[in-house]
């Protein structure tokens, strides 16, 4: 038993000492020899397009002696304004909010009290104009918008993404040929999102039937990351 257990010792002494003077780091030379054979670029790919839709906020405020009138009164007051988009082609209405508050003098003493209520809806940008003056004619005193986007948004930010991938392969084919190495197969691809800034107002941008509103054009852009082997 004793000369069994020398052996023992004796074998994991030799182990560590060849830990010691080092032998060859399998794994970290394959993970260098990978990032020495391999080049990682970002794409970034555009699609400008006229947006077609417009996104706007209608809301109503209404004061009464008590809440319970305010609020009463802004219920009547909405619901004008709901069948007027209706009538005037407004889509995908909905409620934002709906608040009701005391209104003090300049004593601090309760005067009366506000109902507020807001509602937004979306229409073909050439009939924005008209959905607009529909609710300003039904009462509503808060118009705000509009914001303009495309209703093929998401085939747009397809496109983009091509080009994004089209435009990492033209960087890393660069790249390669510099170091004198060619393009090998994709090995990684993430996609980085996508960005869709506000609208780019050009002079050659076709104006809507009605001269209130220029959708201009709105530029989608899409980023990826991706990795190519090298030959």
């Amino acid at each position: 038993m004793k000369r069994l257990l020398l052996l023992v010792a004796a074998g994991l002494t030799v182990v560590a000492l060849a830990g010691a003077v080092g032998l060859p780091d399998l794994a970290g030379a394959e993970s260098a020899s990978d990032a020495s054979d391999s080049v990682t670029v970002s794409g970034v790919g555009t699609i400008d397009a006229v947006p077609n839709e417009a996104k706007m906020s209608f809301g109503a405020e209404t004061r009464r002696p008590t809440a319970q009138a305010a609020v009463s009164a802004n219920g009547d007051a909405m619901r004008t304004i709901l069948n007027a988009l209706r009538q005037a082609g407004g889509r995908e209405l909905q409620t934002q909010w709906v608040s009701a508050y005391p209104v003090t003098d300049e004593t601090g003493t309760v005067s009366e009290y506000a109902a507020s209520n807001s509602v937004s809806a979306v229409s073909d940008i050439a009939d924005a104009a008209a959905l607009i003056d529909a609710a300003a004619q039904a009462g509503a005193n808060q118009i705000s918008g509009p914001g303009l986007s495309s209703s093929n948004a998401e085939q747009l930010y397809r496109q983009a993404l091509a080009k994004a991938v089209d435009d990492a392969r033209l960087r890393a084919g660069t790249l390669a040929k510099a170091a004198g190495r060619s393009l090998g197969p994709i090995t990684s691809l993430v996609e980085g999102g996508a960005s869709a800034p506000g609208p780019l107002f050009r002079a050659e941008a076709q104006a809507a039937d009605s001269a209130a509103i220029v959708p201009g054009e709105q530029e989608m852009s899409a980023t990826v990351s991706v990795t190519f082997s090298l030959r």
